[in-house]
């Protein structure tokens, strides 16, 4: 029994409405449909959104995820008034995301203003079975007497992107009384989507359609008897159209069988067969936590939850967007958010959702090399944010600059490299975590041959040493700086091991191996100081330092540029987020627990983690130092980001990086996991809160479970495993437990990471 929990909706509130819409979206990877309430309110955004969908509208415009038309509202009057919780009286709540499923739930009883009374049950999910379907049920029961009820549903297209419409409509149609379907194209022409809807209403009831202002709606009326109870049951069929593939007319029709064939089964048995596929990823992939905070268990499972629900595991011309299918946040656009921070749950989960991922860009290399040759490199230079090609999607210009009145330009596309090593340092880990030589042998060589390339070629030789200049690091307050030592760090690495991989899977290019030594002996590697702390930039040092404090207790509202513009900003030791802890999470071989300690010690106060990846983090980091409260408080806020008091606006969708750092502060933090020199290293150490954590993971094909407590750790594997367990080698096979005492004659509870490396 997996007993997995639920997301609740304390109370129906204008305020918090966007909020629980994006939190409880539901979603399958293809499509999500985020959890706005059938009834209309002025201040909630409907979303209906297919993964990979974008379009660009206009001059000054980028591509973004296309809202689609709604089918999800539901307008409900009865005795002829309207229903809406502003007004009348509701008389009981409950409203849930049931994440072993996915099936959103809300039952509530309502009294309207002239005293009749009635129960409103209804559902709704996106199904894993049959990937275009999202089936809802609405019901009323009548409570104390007769009612008059008119219910209107259908598909709206009136739905725009912050008012920016996309969609063309091509054709309205009805079929017989309960089918409608709609067709839109882009209005570039290059995509569209049929949307095909069955709506059954249970009891007799008279039906009218109309087809008005973009809206394609079926109208009913009935009497409700006292007691009884009517249901609206709707079966949606959304796909995107690909021109190749029969005509629109052909295809229509198909949708239109496909619709039938699902409806004909019904809301329940659709609801199983959709369950059924999300039990075997529960089984496979939930990490189980006992902790004193039960919210531990469900910011887990609310991590899962997502992390299934918005991968594209479909497309692999479609990656893992910054707000997942959840909203338009970022437009919908692809950071390294999807490399560094939820690509290691697929890779140590479901491998091939990780290869999936990893081909999104090796597909897109046509438009990262251009963009590198645009700015006079070789290589490939991959967009900061790309949508569905390789073309930079990053906007022009951001937030009002204070001082000038101006809109701010945004540095990121032309200096926030990082990102090339980024994603080399995602292939290196997946070969190591799974030894597929295939993928090395095509995408892998050529992925860390064009990234390698590129850092070689944008290196500028100052006094007989390389180094990086006009450069950003994962730290965005600081801009345009030389030599930032995360970048230096993961460029260095991003060469050796394409230097070390190439030869073996593929061919060196003529003068690749010469060029690429040259790099490694030459390039500026910032160097610790007496204390250990490794300086950000060449000139973050020696610039001035302020109180942070109402900063901080503020994190994640960039409230610092209400106060001062960027450019002051970017003069300050100021940090948006972890930069140079951020290089001892991603590389932790290089760095010694004495190393890391100096570097949180000296960094954390000057940072505000305005971004929604930074204390997680920062978390991680102090766990594997033995710093276990820190850590844990870290996690802990880091679970809050989405699921807490809005530290970070959720309105527009979820942090969806921030899913991934849940399951990465669990599992690299306190399960101890890293990949150090190539091998699977644990080094477990829970903190006092947690008293067992239980972690399944896939490493080399092999299904491999760790069952942790404060005194030991059983490994399960279903094949023999070679792995390092708090600095020692061993080899799993079947089951075996293995006693901390054993291995450390010290305290409980100190660190750990020295046997790791």
């Amino acid at each position: 029994m997996l007993n997995i929990t639920t997301l609740n909706d304390p109370a129906f509130s204008p305020h918090t409405l966007n909020k629980y819409a994006s939190l409880m979206t539901c979603a399958n990877g293809y499509m999500g449909v985020r959890a706005t309430h059938e009834e209309d309110y002025t201040q909630q955004v409907r979303g209906l959104y297919l993964a990979g969908l974008y379009h660009c509208a206009g001059r000054g415009e980028t591509n973004e995820l296309i809202n689609l038309p709604d089918v999800v509202g539901i307008q409900l009057e009865v005795n002829g008034a309207p229903f809406t919780l502003l007004s009348g009286e509701t008389e009981s709540w409950q409203r849930e995301l049931d994440f072993s499923d996915g099936e959103l739930r809300r039952e509530l009883i309502w009294r309207s203003a002239s005293g009749a009374r009635v129960r409103i049950t209804s559902r709704r999910f996106s199904s894993m079975a049959q990937l275009p379907l999202l089936a809802m049920q609405f019901t009323v029961t009548a409570l104390d007497e007769d009612v008059s009820l008119a219910f209107s549903t259908g598909i709206d297209g009136t739905q725009t992107n912050s008012g920016r419409q996309h969609l063309d409509e091509l054709s309205l149609r009805v079929f017989g009384q309960q089918v409608l379907q709609g067709a839109w194209a882009t209005q570039s022409g290059d995509a569209e989507v049929v949307i095909t809807s069955s709506i059954q209403v249970s009891q007799q009831a008279e039906i009218c359609f109309t087809a008005k202002n973009r809206r394609l709606m079926q109208n009913s009326t009935l009497q409700l008897k006292a007691g009884d109870s009517v249901t609206l049951e709707k079966i949606n069929w959304i796909v995107q159209r690909s021109r190749e593939i029969l005509s629109l007319e052909s295809f229509s029709r198909r949708c239109l069988n496909d619709l039938q064939t699902s409806a004909a089964m019904g809301y329940d048995a659709l609801r199983n067969a959709s369950r059924a596929e999300w039990h075997k990823g529960w089984q496979a992939r939930r990490v189980v936590v006992e902790s004193i905070n039960q919210a531990d268990q469900v910011a887990l499972d609310f991590a899962h939850y997502h992390l299934a629900a918005m991968t594209p595991r479909h497309d692999e011309r479609t990656s893992i967007a910054a707000k997942g299918l959840t909203g338009e946040g970022y437009k919908g656009h692809v950071f390294w958010d999807t490399e560094v921070f939820l690509l290691p749950y697929h890779l140590l989960t479901a491998p091939s959702t990780a290869r999936s991922l990893l081909r999104y860009r090796y597909l897109n290399l046509p438009g990262a090399r251009a963009k590198a040759r645009r700015n006079g490199w070789h290589g490939a230079l991959f967009p900061w944010e790309s949508a569905r090609s390789g073309e930079e999607e990053t906007p022009e210009f951001a937030a009002i600059n204070i001082r000038t009145g101006l809109r701010q330009k945004i540095a990121s596309a032309q200096a926030e490299h990082h990102l090339v090593a980024d994603i080399a340092w995602a292939v290196v880990n997946y070969w190591h975590a799974t030894h597929d030589e295939a993928f090395m042998r095509s995408e892998g060589v050529s992925l860390l041959t064009e990234t390698a390339t590129f850092w070689i070629s944008r290196a500028v030789e100052v006094n007989g040493r390389l180094e990086l200049h006009d450069v950003i690091g994962p730290d965005e307050y600081t801009e345009h700086v030389n030599n930032n030592a995360f970048t230096n760090y993961m460029a260095w690495h991003n060469v050796a091991q394409a230097l070390y991989f190439v030869p073996q899977f593929g061919e060196l290019q003529p003068g690749f191996a010469a060029r690429a030594d040259d790099f490694l002996q030459r390039l500026w590697l910032p160097e610790p100081d007496a204390q250990g702390v490794l300086a950000q930039d060449d000139t973050f040092m020696g610039k001035p330092t302020i109180d942070l404090a109402k900063y901080k207790a503020k994190a994640g509202k960039q409230t610092i540029l209400l106060d001062y513009s960027r450019a002051e900003v970017n003069e300050m030791q100021i940090l948006k987020q972890a930069d140079v802890v951020m290089l001892n999470y991603m590389l932790p071989e290089r760095f010694s627990t004495a190393a890391c300690l100096a570097n949180l010690a000296y960094y954390e106060p000057r940072t505000i983690h305005d971004s929604s990846l930074s204390k997680a983090i920062h978390g991680i980091v102090s766990a594997r130092c033995g710093q276990l409260a820190d850590g844990y408080r870290q996690w802990r806020d880091g679970t809050l980001i989405d699921l807490g008091d809005e530290p970070h606006s959720s309105d527009d969708g979820i942090h969806a990086a921030a899913t991934g750092a849940i399951w990465l502060g669990a599992v690299e933090g306190f399960a101890g996991l890293s990949i150090c020199n190539g091998e699977l290293h644990l080094a477990p150490a829970l903190p006092v809160e947690w008293q067992r954590l239980c972690v399944p993971i896939c490493w080399h094909g092999v299904s491999l479970t760790l069952d942790i407590t404060p005194e030991a750790v059983t490994l399960h594997s279903a094949a023999d495993v070679r792995l390092w367990l708090w600095g020692t080698e061993i080899v799993v096979q079947g089951q075996q437990r293995y006693s901390r005492a054993d291995f450390f004659n010290a305290e409980i509870g100190t660190a750990t990471r020295e046997g790791a490396e």
